[in-house]
């Protein structure tokens, strides 16, 4: 096969040996505009609910005057989609387009199942913040999606309770550590909040605000990060808060901890811009008690927020038709009635700094709806947002910290001990599936 642009790319920067996995590009450098004689169809997979909806938009509207018309089929998320296009890939039968996390690019690009597409959507930059535009880079010139939606990460609290324990909303995670213990004399029996290893999602995002690159690449080779002094810094905080006994130690999303945020036994919790829709669910009672405000800072000059979720639109180098996908990638997640489409039907929060504060965000949600900016707000942090470092085997970093850090915030037992038990496991299983590791 001919080493293309694209294939040296890949192998530059995502470790170009990686083991066993091949590389190169076989769907080729070359665009689909001058092959093209005829209609198109497209095939997506998606798990956004009411996606179909949105696509629709396209198909009755600029898909039908460029004779590109696309089909949803609906999936499953997480590890369960990226197990599916890599076996679909592999009989030469993936769709063109699906939506990926963006964890999970690393995962595709370096099993060659997703195309560059930089020479289509490059000029789509400018409407991302930085720190999202470069998730879907992995650091290079290439292009292997266009961001959706996001998550920037993000303090929500009890603001009646604050004033009633005479509760400073913390700047700093001094402060935080200080206000959970302030909390824990005058009530003690309320928490501030609970260290959850449940979601893994929460702490990555936590290690990202704070500098941490779990993966990077050194030469050929990927180099593991995870026990760095970033991410040491977090375990060593977190874990120092649960064994002083001053937040909780359960998990979240659990009938337990639902009580405790609707009954005020818990009056804080580090999330993420889409926490409305769980405080509905979880704290009903509460509705218009709460507010918003940034993630406390480990300095009073930083101004940077973690992100927790997101995904985005990439398109498959099985596709035969790559510029029409791409085409559609980008409608889909920088034009406006493409993006309040996305936000009525799929309830995403949009990548794309401009619809952050057009259409249905132009108003805040339902429950805040005693925080009148809080789109505004949410907007300003999302700009913030630090670039995140993903690898080939988030699924089993992740798996690991489930175990591990769960076992210690149960235990309240040394959080830096679970951290060396996720890098080990993370980089014993990259070396197994034949990557070249940098020690």
């Amino acid at each position: 096969m001919p080493n293309t642009k694209r294939s040296r790319l890949v192998a530059t920067v995502v470790a170009a040996t990686l083991g066993t996995t091949a590389l190169a590009a076989c769907g080729g450098e070359e665009g689909d505009s001058e092959a093209r004689s005829g209609p198109v169809s497209l095939t997506y997979w998606t798990w956004a609910p009411g996606m179909d909806k949105v696509v629709d938009l396209w198909n009755k509207g600029p898909g039908k005057e460029k004779q590109i018309t696309v089909t949803v089929k609906k999936q499953a998320s997480g590890d369960t989609l990226v197990t599916k296009i890599l076996t679909a890939h592999k009989a030469g039968k993936a769709p063109d387009l699906v939506q990926a996390e963006y964890q999970a690019l690393p995962t595709l690009v370096s099993n060659d199942a997703l195309a560059d597409i930089s020479g289509e959507v490059g000029d789509a930059e400018k409407k991302f913040a930085e720190g999202v535009w470069q998730q879907t880079t992995l650091g290079t010139e290439a292009v292997y999606a266009v961001p959706q939606d996001i998550g920037p990460m993000m303090f929500y609290y009890r603001e009646d309770l604050f004033e009633k324990y005479g509760l400073k909303v913390p700047t700093t995670w001094d402060e935080f550590a200080e206000t959970a213990r302030q909390l824990k004399k005058k009530a003690p029996d309320t928490d501030l909040t609970t260290f959850s290893a449940n979601d893994s999602g929460l702490f990555a995002g936590l290690a990202q605000q704070a500098g941490a690159k779990w993966w990077t690449t050194e030469g050929e080779r990927w180099k593991v990060g995870i026990d760095d002094p970033a991410t040491r810094k977090v375990a060593d905080f977190w874990g120092g808060l649960v064994e002083e006994g001053v937040i909780d130690n359960q998990p979240m999303y659990t009938p337990s901890w639902n009580k405790a945020l609707n009954t005020g036994k818990q009056i804080a919790w580090v999330s993420a811009v889409w926490a409305p829709g769980t405080l509905t669910t979880a704290a009903p009672d509460t509705k218009g008690k709460w507010a918003m405000a940034p993630l406390p800072q480990w300095s009073a000059s930083e101004n940077v927020t973690g992100s927790w979720g997101g995904s985005s639109t990439a398109v498959t180098t099985d596709s035969e038709h790559k510029e029409a996908a791409a085409e559609f990638a980008a409608w889909l997640n920088t034009d406006g009635q493409a993006l309040n489409a996305l936000a009525k039907e799929s309830g995403i929060y949009p990548a794309s700094s401009a619809a952050q504060l057009s259409g249905a965000f132009t108003e805040s949600p339902e429950y805040f709806s005693n925080q009148a900016d809080f789109y505004t707000k949410a907007a300003e942090i999302a700009q913030t947002t630090a670039p995140a470092a993903w690898g080939p085997n988030v699924n089993v970093a992740y798996t690991a910290f489930k175990d591990a850090f769960g076992a210690a915030a149960k235990n309240k037992s040394d959080f830096t001990a679970a951290l060396e038990t996720m890098q080990e496991a993370t980089v014993a299983d990259l070396k197994k599936q034949g990557f070249e590791v940098a020690e």
